[in-house]
């Protein structure tokens, strides 16, 4: 396999950013929902807002300019059978010699964009008043068929083997040990790194942190359920009956529902725009916990790639087939956020994951630490890689 790594600059063209302001003014709209909230998904005042404001007034070329300002690469990685696929990442070397590589992994409809707020404190903690101690070479790679990774074209990239690919790429950037954060599927596949490529003697992978910790209720305590037990369960049984639509169609038929998030920049914009609502700590509009630009910054990451069906697909890759389960032994650090999907207690958590060094719960936050919370993520990260360091 080609070992190379490639520097890489986002340039979209112009007439793809003229093309989307074209096909926004064009959206062929349905009519109003028939409630006065967002049970029916996107609100169309709401959509229509929204897409106007991309259309008229958002500056993709800022956050071009913005990520062209940190090295990107792309690289080879193997997947299923060995057969290579392009990644895309970012890596952003610390000015600090003793700083601790550590990857980052995104998830779904998230993107690299979330953690534009945090690469910075993390790799160069000494330039935002942080101590040169807790610096990080921080590695953010896109997922396989998302933003600016190469799209698969066979069936096998699971979250095991996306794990497995991201130990290569470490080790290919001259990291023999390392640390890993993620949440949604960053989370998997974080979880499968510790399983997987766990520290040895030739190095690897020293300890995990989650922000959606991969952990069921644990059938033992029903009995006893604390009130944030109870409150988690009755979060998953709403996330079950009235917030999982997505999955299962992401999950059975994504090629189905690509052609119209590749098609429609407002389909696109609905689709991931009621998951910023449902999952993030807000007042009820997505704006008061991500700004419209913030919003719309990820969703340029799907439009502009088109791949809207290629992310989708992770889904069916995962859902319904064989996992590895195995308990991860290695240190672990987790943060729970009240607007998170699925919150599982320490004691939960325990029954998957052994060594657990650090569990925080917070009072603000939701799907998405990174982009919501950059401060309390960071300090999370700073604190709980400070045991291991």
């Amino acid at each position: 396999m080609d070992q190379t790594i490639t520097p890489f600059r986002i340039a979209i063209p112009d007439e793809d950013i003229a093309e989307l302001r074209s096909r926004l003014r064009q959206t062929r709209w349905p009519e109003a929902e028939t409630v006065d909230d967002w049970t029916q998904g996107t609100p169309l005042a709401y959509a229509r807002e929204v897409c106007e404001y991309w259309a008229e007034h958002h500056d993709w070329r800022a956050t071009e300019a913005r990520l062209n300002e940190m090295a990107q690469f792309v690289t080879a990685l193997p997947g299923p059978d060995g057969e290579p696929l392009d990644i895309h990442f970012l890596h952003v070397r610390s000015p600090e010699p003793n700083a601790m590589p550590l990857v980052l992994t995104h998830g779904w409809p998230g993107s690299i964009i979330e953690f534009l707020e945090v690469i910075g404190p993390l790799s160069d903690p000494v330039a935002y008043g942080g101590n040169a101690a807790d610096a990080f070479h921080v590695v953010c790679p896109s997922l396989p068929g998302y933003g600016f990774s190469a799209k698969p074209t066979k069936p096998g990239w699971t979250t095991e083997v996306i794990a497995d690919a991201w130990g290569v790429l470490m080790k290919r950037l001259g990291y023999d040990r390392y640390g890993a954060q993620g949440g949604d599927w960053g989370a998997m596949v974080t979880t499968n790194i510790g399983r997987r490529d766990a520290v040895t003697d030739g190095g690897g992978c020293i300890g995990i942190h989650l922000n959606m910790a991969v952990a069921g209720p644990d059938p033992a305590t029903m009995n006893e359920l604390t009130d944030a037990e109870q409150s988690a369960l009755a979060g998953i049984q709403y996330y079950m009956e009235h917030d999982s639509g997505y999955s299962k169609q992401q999950s059975t038929r994504p090629q189905s529902l690509g052609y119209g998030l590749v098609d429609s920049p407002a389909g696109q914009a609905a689709w991931i725009v009621e998951k910023f609502w449902a999952w993030t700590d807000n007042d009820g509009n997505p704006e008061s916990a991500l700004t419209r630009d913030q919003m719309l910054d990820n969703i340029c990451m799907y439009w502009f790639t088109a791949s809207g069906a290629s992310s989708a697909r992770l889904y069916w890759e995962s859902f319904g087939k064989g996992r590895d389960t195995r308990q991860i032994t290695i240190p672990s650090g987790i943060s729970i956020f009240p607007k998170e999907i699925f919150r599982p207690s320490q004691r939960w958590a325990a029954q998957i994951y052994t060594d657990i060094r650090q569990y925080h719960t917070h009072e603000r936050g939701g799907h998405f630490a990174a982009f919501e919370q950059p401060k309390v993520f960071v300090d999370e990260v700073r604190s709980f890689f400070a045991l291991l360091r």
